[in-house]
Order: structure tokens, then C-alpha cells, then sequence
């Protein structure tokens, strides 16, 4: 099964759909704007939460939690590295392989994949493709893909912001 995510270009504070391979609009993603530490909700199309992202505002390295109702499924940290960035998913028993600069990486448990994801170059804003292995996987494998995004995009601008 696969997903694209498609984030706008210029839109204040987060909001994108998230399509599937027929390009039917399969979730909505809307981030909160005032808030201390990122906040996304996901939506199903009949519009219930369906995952909700939340940034641990006091913490040295970013840390984020994933929650699926009102239960939370993941925590996912930003480990400490000099060269390359490095995520750990808490939880589930996810690892993450890949290249995340060139936005290429998977997520396996055991080995096994669970999502792969690539982003396509050269197109107006990200855009994503995710390549979710088993259906069961899909909500809490898009949450963490978006979670590992609100990471390197805070990271982005706060490069951006310190080079002026």
C-alpha cells in the first residue's frame, strides 16, 4: 500500500492531505499554530482523529509522542551525533536504516520492513511517497514518518534562521 504526502508550499502552520495510490484524499493533517512545541492532529476524510503528534517541549535533543486515540503508541528521540541524524522509535520495536538528508530511509521491525519512504525531487514543496507493507501498520507508520519530517523541518529552519 502506498501514500503521498504532498505539504503546501505557503501555508501558515502545518495543513496537507495525505493521498492514496489512486490519488483519492486519504487523510488531512493539521498542525497546531500557537503552541509550545509542534503539535499535528491526523484526520481520516469522515474527519476523526485518527493519530495525533505531540513535541516534548523541555527536552535537550527533540522528542516527540505519537498517540493513537488516547493511547500513546511511540516516543521517537533524536539521538545525539555529530555527522549523520539518528532516530530511535520507543514502543513499537521499529529501527531506522536509510539516508534521512536524502530523505531515503525504512522502518523495520525484526528486519522486516514496515515503511519505506523516498521523497521526490525536483516537485513544488515535499512531496513523499510511503511504501507501508502491511495495512495494519498504516496510521502509526505515517505518524512516525510525519514525526521524523516535523524534526528535520524544525532543524531546517532553525539553520535557516541562525545563518541571517
Amino acid at each position: 500500500m502506498k501514500l503521498y504526502i504532498k505539504q503546501k508550499v505557503f501555508s501558515w502552520g502545518d495543513k496537507f492531505t495525505v493521498k492514496d495510490e489512486a490519488g483519492r484524499d486519504r487523510y488531512y493533517v493539521e498542525g497546531e499554530i500557537f503552541t509550545f512545541g509542534r503539535k499535528l492532529h491526523v484526520y481520516d476524510m469522515s474527519g476523526r482523529e485518527v493519530a495525533f503528534i505531540k513535541q516534548e517541549v523541555w527536552s535537550w535533543m527533540p522528542r516527540y509522542y505519537v498517540f493513537c486515540g488516547d493511547r500513546q503508541v511511540a516516543e521517537i528521540k533524536k539521538e545525539f551525533t555529530f555527522l549523520f541524524p539518528k532516530y530511535n522509535i520507543e514502543g513499537l520495536g521499529w529501527e531506522i536504516n536509510g539516508s534521512f538528508m536524502a530523505h531515503d530511509y525504512e522502518i523495520t521491525k525484526n528486519g522486516y520492513p514496515i515503511v519505506s519512504i523516498s521523497k521526490e525531487w525536483m516537485t513544488w514543496g515535499d512531496s513523499y511517497e510511503l511504501n507501508i507493507s502491511n495495512p495494519q501498520d498504516e496510521i502509526v507508520a505515517l505518524a512516525v514518518v510525519l514525526t521524523i519530517d516535523c524534526v528535520m523541518a524544525a532543524q531546517s529552519s532553525a539553520a535557516a534562521s541562525a545563518s541571517n
